[in-house]
């Protein structure tokens, strides 16, 4: 193994300390396991067998691997390079995690450090041999990581991957074709990965099989970073060139970052030098085709330099929202741990533990019953599993389902009249006869024919009453026990979800097989023994009603039967089509109105036992109305509500805990390995994403200016690190970087506020902010001076990137003053920085917590600080002899006054 130096120039200009500091961060994240568990940014280079991607790592780290011969990589390879004042070598491996315990422990333990680079390959080889990988076939899913420090070292993480199978061959099995493709496709799906696709111009760039992969895992090709190597092996002119001349400017297959093009050593041609192979390819590239090509994309110092700004600028983007999937992962931890509990393992804790439980299970059922789903425990109603938490919501559902299901379908026969105008419904309902009133009619007198008693003629039996009822509502019982089985799932679903909320998975089986299901088995049997009760009198008795409605609607049965044949015999015999308007009735002919009496009089049936029929069959329906709705009411509130709803917060009550039997205590809240061994585990992943959280926060500390702008927040990077930009994130992540002691970030701020929050010992370098002209810092340009523009005292969004700069820390805390006056802002101070109005010529008298400048506007140049037009610059004003005790309380809003500049303090 063979280490080849830089130019050191080059890698000083690639590495200032502050993108040190971020790219070791992330190593530490690494080295901390943190990448088990969230994704990382990294390069990872892909490509086929042969595509020289090992002479693509080779000239970019410096480092030479095997690759003559049959010698491929077999195992996915970390290389790790760090600018150091020392020189030193270490190798380890990262177990895959479809490893065993033991081999996990083996692997894990492999860990070897040199002083120099002599015996770096017989490491690589006895990391292989730990691998259970022979020279020929067996690939590897387990990670090597070579750590390699040294002063002319580019700072740099790569992932060097197996190269992509075609075929099998009698080395290589179907296989290790398929685990290749599984290795290369987890890595690039990623989505913090930086795919450095090489691609041979050996063979057509379409047969290639890492651009297919590419595309798919990227498919906005937003991440990925195409490499064609080989290009001397080129025809010079032919169409070939022509194509891959063009692939290189992005126009055959595009990428957002574009292509690169190498020239690499052959493999065969013996020793060479770093210096020979650049130089070698720099004279490649001043020929031909390739001085057609922007110089930007060719060479490998460039590309060095292109994947290094590269890697720092997708790690530093990717910053605020890695702390956001820690800070997840963590609560999800903490959560999972929270369920499984302390250690149990006397009887005490075991009870204490139940109680615990029941205290959760009660507090969380009272707020799903009373419809007050606040508790993270409801999650999104718009998921499944958040609208089954919601278990008033569901019953209020299926309550009404219900009510409507039985009013359009609870009755065996749908009776309608045409005589009366009414027309035959359209809509079929399964299990609902429709029938005439005629017909309907003739069925009612053969049944009073059979049970006719003691009635006079035009009377009936009160009993026939009851024997069409039962008749009409016989699908009731069917309806409500449908009903009631439905709310008996959803409770039960309900009650799953609490228990697996509040418990670990071990202990939500044994207490919802052993307390929950025998207990929500007894309340649904009550539940249906009680339905069966409130359909009895509808089933058994006689009707019963005392409602006026009842009475009510027989009458107006009545009168609308009357006022449809009188419409029709005065309509017939004036020969008029309608009543609904007024109608002339002037004529020089007599008119003789007898027969029009005749006809009214005549409206009286002659037939007693029609009549008797007609006059039951209106009862009836009357009596339906009225006790479907009291039936509908039974059903929802004595059966639902105080049969099953009530009684949910005592299934598993503190009483009940509190006299379970000591074999059921151990039998439910006793531990089983399972729950041990997931707890070490939570315990340790939880370490781990605390680590990492750690980790982020101490960089971001004094590093980012934060604040907020319309409703975002913002967290800027500071200039020194090589990369302005503007990361818009929830307030809430910018809580962590607050101090303690400090009100956190919530303010609305037309503004972004750079604040620097590190220790009192800290002392930042002043930095001047590089906009988009320069401008002279003594002699002013000889040009008129371009007046500002007003700012308007709502402020649009600015879409340009905000420069959010972080000022040095003064030995002495100095004020802050904007002048020219500012416009007034929507204030609403819980900030880290204090703004009082006050006149130029005082002092300050006030002062808060905190430092740095409101800017807004247009983003101009500016030595100090930032300026905006029609905004202000920050500039120092002698700081008051005594400082504040307390922080101040909040300003109320400011209106703009021309003397009364606004100033700024820290303490």
């Amino acid at each position: 193994m063979v280490l080849k130096p830089f130019n050191t120039e080059i890698i000083d200009g690639l590495c200032s300390k502050d993108q040190l500091d971020l790219l070791d961060s992330v190593d530490r994240l690494r080295s901390q396991g943190i990448d088990h568990y969230v994704s990382l940014p990294q390069i990872i280079v892909c490509g086929d067998q042969s595509s020289g991607k090992s002479s693509v790592l080779e000239a970019i780290s410096g480092v030479s691997f095997p690759i003559k011969g049959n010698l491929c990589t077999r195992f996915p390879t970390e290389l790790i390079l760090r600018k150091s004042k020392h020189v030193g070598v270490s190798v380890s491996i990262v177990p895959h995690q479809s490893r065993n315990e033991a081999e996990r422990q083996s692997l894990g333990n492999f860990r070897e450090s040199l002083d120099g680079f002599d015996a770096l390959l017989d490491l690589i080889e006895k990391a292989k041999t730990a691998m259970a990988i022979g020279p020929f076939g067996a690939f590897a899913r387990d990670l090597l990581r070579i750590e390699i420090s040294g002063p002319d070292r580019p700072h740099l993480t790569i992932v060097d991957l197996p190269g992509l199978i075609h075929s099998e061959t009698k080395q290589q099995s179907a296989s290790d074709v398929k685990l290749v493709q599984e290795v290369v496709k987890s890595y690039m799906k990623e989505p913090r990965s930086i795919i450095l696709a090489v691609v041979s111009a050996k063979n057509d760039y379409a047969n290639q099989i890492v651009l297919k992969l590419a595309r798919a895992a990227d498919k906005n090709g937003t991440r990925t970073l195409g490499v064609i190597t080989k290009p001397d092996t080129l025809i010079p002119g032919s169409d070939s060139e022509a194509m891959y001349a063009s692939l290189a400017r992005n126009s055959e297959v595009e990428f957002r970052l574009g292509w690169h093009v190498l020239k690499n050593m052959d493999s065969e041609t013996g020793k060479w030098s770093l210096a020979k192979r650049d130089e070698t390819e720099r004279q490649f590239f001043h020929n031909g085709i390739w001085t057609t090509l922007p110089q930007s994309i060719l060479g490998i110092s460039l590309l060095r330099e292109r994947l290094s700004k590269l890697l720092f600028t997708q790690i530093a983007a990717e910053l605020p929202s890695l702390v956001n999937e820690i800070e997840l992962k963590s609560s999800a931890c903490r959560t999972q741990l929270q369920k499984l509990g302390q250690p149990r393992i006397s009887l005490d804790e075991q009870r204490l533990y139940l109680l615990k439980l029941s205290s959760l299970s009660q507090s969380l059922t009272k707020a799903a019953v009373d419809g007050t789903y606040n508790d993270p425990f409801f999650g999104d109603a718009k998921t499944d599993a958040g609208y089954q938490k919601r278990i008033r919501a569901v019953v209020q559902n299926l309550n009404q389902s219900f009510a409507e299901a039985i009013s359009r379908g609870g009755h065996s026969y749908l009776i309608f009249d045409p005589t009366a105008g009414e027309k035959f419904p359209v809509s079929r309902r399964l299990g609902v006869v429709f029938i005439t009133r005629e017909k309907y009619l003739d069925r009612i007198e053969e049944l009073m024919k059979r049970t006719r008693g003691r009635e006079l003629p035009g009377t009936f039996n009160p009993l026939i009453i009851s024997d069409l009822f039962l008749e009409q509502s016989k699908s009731w019982e069917a309806l409500a026990r449908s009903h009631i089985e439905a709310v008996a799932r959803a409770v039960k679903t309900f009650l799953k979800h609490l228990i697996s909320h509040i418990a670990d998975t071990s202990t939500c089986n044994t207490l919802f097989q052993t307390l929950i299901e025998p207990a929500l088995h007894t309340i649904v049997e009550d539940l249906k023994a009680k339905t069966t009760d409130l359909l009895a009198p509808h089933q058994r008795g006689h009707p019963i009603t005392y409602n006026h409605y009842f009475t009510e609607t027989v009458q107006n049965v009545r009168l609308e039967r009357s006022r449809a044949d009188f419409t029709r015999i005065i309509q017939n015999f004036f020969g008029i089509e309608s009543l609904n308007y007024p109608v002339s009735l002037r004529s020089s002919q007599v008119k003789d109105f007898r027969p029009l009496l005749e006809a009214l009089m005549k409206r009286s049936e002659p037939d007693m036992k029609r009549y008797a029929c007609s006059e039951a069959l209106d009862c009836m329906q009357a009596y339906y109305k009225v006790a479907l709705k009291r039936f509908i009411d039974d059903i929802a509130i004595e059966a639902v509500e105080f049969q099953i709803i009530s009684k949910l917060s005592d299934i598993l009550s503190p009483i009940k805990i509190t006299f379970l039997p000591v074999d059921e205590v151990a039998s439910i809240a006793g531990e089983s390995d399972e729950s041990k061994e997931m707890r070490r585990q939570l315990t340790s992943q939880l370490q781990v994403l605390d680590q990492g959280f750690e980790t982020c926060k101490r960089f971001m500390v004094g590093r980012v200016g934060f604040g907020t702008y319309n409703n975002l927040g913002i967290v800027g990077m500071k200039r020194g690190l090589g990369f302005v930009t503007d990361l818009r994130v929830g307030v809430g992540m910018l809580d962590m970087i607050v101090e303690p002691g400090r009100s956190k970030m919530s303010s609305r701020v037309s503004s972004v506020i750079s604040t620097h929050l590190d220790s009192e010992e800290s002392v930042a370098e002043e930095e001047s902010v590089a906009e988009e002209e320069p401008v002279p810092e003594e002699k002013p340009v000889p040009e008129e001076p371009v007046p500002e523009e007003p700012v308007p005292e709502e402020h649009p969004v600015v879409e340009e990137q905000h420069v959010v700069e972080v000022e040095p820390v003064p030995e002495e805390p100095e004020p802050f003053v904007c002048d020219p006056p500012a416009p007034a802002f929507d204030y609403e101070y819980e900030t880290p920085c204090m703004v009082a109005p006050v006149a130029a010529e005082e002092p300050p008298v006030e002062a808060g917590w905190g430092y740095g400048s409101v800017t807004t506007g247009k983003k101009k140049k500016g030595k100090k600080g930032i300026k905006y037009s029609g905004g202000y610059e920050a500039q120092p004003v002698p700081y008051p002899d005594e400082e504040p005790q307390s922080v101040p309380e909040p300003m109320p809003e400011l209106e703009p006054e021309p003397d009364r500049p606004l100033r700024f303090w820290n303490s």
